[in-house]
């Protein structure tokens, strides 16, 4: 079956980087398109950053721009999430999802597996 497995995550100060992996298992994970999205306490999940099956494309959140970078190994099934400068409002899980749609997919509903999430804290 397919299994999305998320790392990284952990508790940091605000200023600091983290790096998320996802690692793929049960499917074709160069034929996938990917994404992060995160959820904080109280709120709906929402899309982070999106990348296609071949890497070649990536969008990013505004909340985000500039600070996080998306990106996939696919020799190793593995996706990524650097972080950097984290921000208190970056607190939330992040889950890592897989679509077998092609291109930048940003609607949840259009994602096809997901991961159980990890857990980032950012403190002040």
């Amino acid at each position: 079956q397919v299994q999305l497995v998320e790392s990284g995550g952990g508790l940091v100060q605000a200023g600091d980087s983290l790096r998320l992996s996802c690692t793929a298992s049960g499917l074709t994970f160069s034929t996938y398109a990917m994404g992060w999205f995160r959820q904080a306490p109280g709120k709906e999940r929402e899309p982070v950053a999106a990348i296609t099956s071949s890497g070649s494309r990536t969008f990013h959140g505004d909340s985000v721009k500039g600070r996080f970078t998306i990106s996939r190994d696919n020799a190793k099934n593995t996706l990524y999430l650097q972080m950097n400068s984290l921000k208190l409002e970056d607190t939330a899980v992040y889950y890592c999802a897989a679509t077998a749609r092609g291109g930048i997919i940003w609607m949840s509903s259009w994602y096809d597996y997901w991961g159980q999430g990890t857990q980032v804290t950012v403190s002040s």
